[in-house]
């Protein structure tokens, strides 16, 4: 298999590295450890004929127009532009902070010009270490105390299961506020969902007559069997190395699914719950694609230590893991015949458009080699 390049994962990394290097005129191979494509991306519609995201929501966003561009040649668009709700204090209110969210929990009447002050002067009354040590010092430095006790310190010892104190200020570094009544969730200028799903969408990204798939296959179990000219790893970084400078942390959640005989159960896509009951937050999928039906289904996520990796976790201890098997990347990648790309292959917070423009910049620098 010396003239093929081995792609592990077909998930959003690993299937826009696959159809560039297709198109490049390079044999690929795509092995995935999962029994479908599309990574966590992946949707399917359920017996009432609803689009359902397996692995919790994902909504497309970028600022990016080369990505954008880039995944619009295998899809077309439910262009939807996300809202959150977060119950705090029996109330639901808008989520990111504007200032409804603020004239609402406190009783108050600011003005959009207010609020950058408001906000000045939660952080001037709040006790934190700054520099920020830790996420905790991080979310107060920016809003202060109280919004940080009702919003943020719960939802994050249910999503992490420890102190916020002991996650990494890089996890809050810019949490997201706003001084207008905006109420969207993301602000870039190209939002929505793939008309039929991501399933589809990586499906068209992989049908190509020089990419070759197999799932359900471990690519730990095999990768000893061939050399490949290029192999480009989106899959778990500490399994690369067989966990030799220690095992890194992910976090899982365990995703609960509720048919209702209901047109619209919910005020919006998703409602964060940070201090009641023990998931973080329920989505109904039907308000994001836009599907009209009687039925509607609702997903409840509760956090987990063991399972499917979805989340690194950036404590100090994972990080300085990280620090140590990145040099061995970089090693590898320097040969030439390594690509490591992705939320698990780099131990990184990626959004989904982020994943897809590392990995079209990754082999198209490769390619220029």
């Amino acid at each position: 298999m010396k003239d093929v390049c081995v792609v592990v994962g077909a998930g959003l990394a690993g299937a826009t590295a696959a159809r560039i290097l297709a198109e490049s005129g390079e044999r690929v191979f795509v092995i995935e450890r999962l029994n479908h494509i599309a990574g966590h991306a992946y949707d399917e519609f359920d017996e009432n004929g609803m689009l359902i995201h397996k692995y919790g929501p994902h909504i497309f966003h970028t600022n990016e127009k080369k990505v954008f561009d880039f995944v619009s040649k295998f899809t077309s668009w439910h262009y939807y532009q996300h809202r959150v709700l977060s119950y705090v204090d029996g109330m639901l209110v808008p989520f990111p902070i504007n200032r409804d969210t603020i004239n609402s929990l406190f009783g108050v009447n600011i003005s959009t010009s207010e609020v950058e002050d408001f906000l000045k002067e939660e952080v001037k009354n709040s006790n934190f270490n700054n520099p920020p040590k830790n996420f905790e010092d991080m979310v107060i430095s920016q809003v202060g105390r109280r919004l940080y006790e009702k919003f943020f310190k719960n939802y994050t010892i249910k999503q992490w299961s420890r102190d916020p104190k002991e996650l990494s200020a890089d996890v809050a570094k810019r949490i997201p506020t706003r001084s207008n009544r905006d109420d969207r969730y993301f602000s870039d200028k190209y939002q929505g969902l793939p008309k039929f799903g991501y399933t589809k969408m990586v499906e068209r990204m992989l049908e190509h007559p020089k990419i070759f798939l197999v799932t359900n296959c471990d690519y730990s179990e095999i990768k000893d069997e061939f050399k490949a000219k290029l192999t480009v790893y989106t899959g778990e970084l500490d399994k690369f190395f067989g966990e030799s400078i220690g095992k890194l942390e992910y976090r899982s959640l365990d995703l609960i699914f509720e048919t209702l005989e209901e047109k619209q159960h919910q005020q919006a896509a998703v409602i964060n719950y940070p201090n009641d009951y023990d998931w973080t937050r329920i989505t109904e999928f039907k308000i994001m694609t836009g599907q009209k039906s009687d039925k509607t289904v609702l997903c409840y996520e509760y956090p987990k230590d063991e399972g499917e990796p979805y989340y690194i976790v950036m404590s100090e201890e994972n990080m300085q893991k990280r620090e140590k098997y990145m040099k061995e990347v970089e090693k590898l990648e320097k040969s030439g015949e390594y690509i490591f790309v992705g939320r698990l292959a780099e131990y990184k917070y990626y959004n989904m458009d982020q994943v897809i423009l590392a990995s079209m910049e990754k082999i198209s620098n490769w390619l220029k080699r």
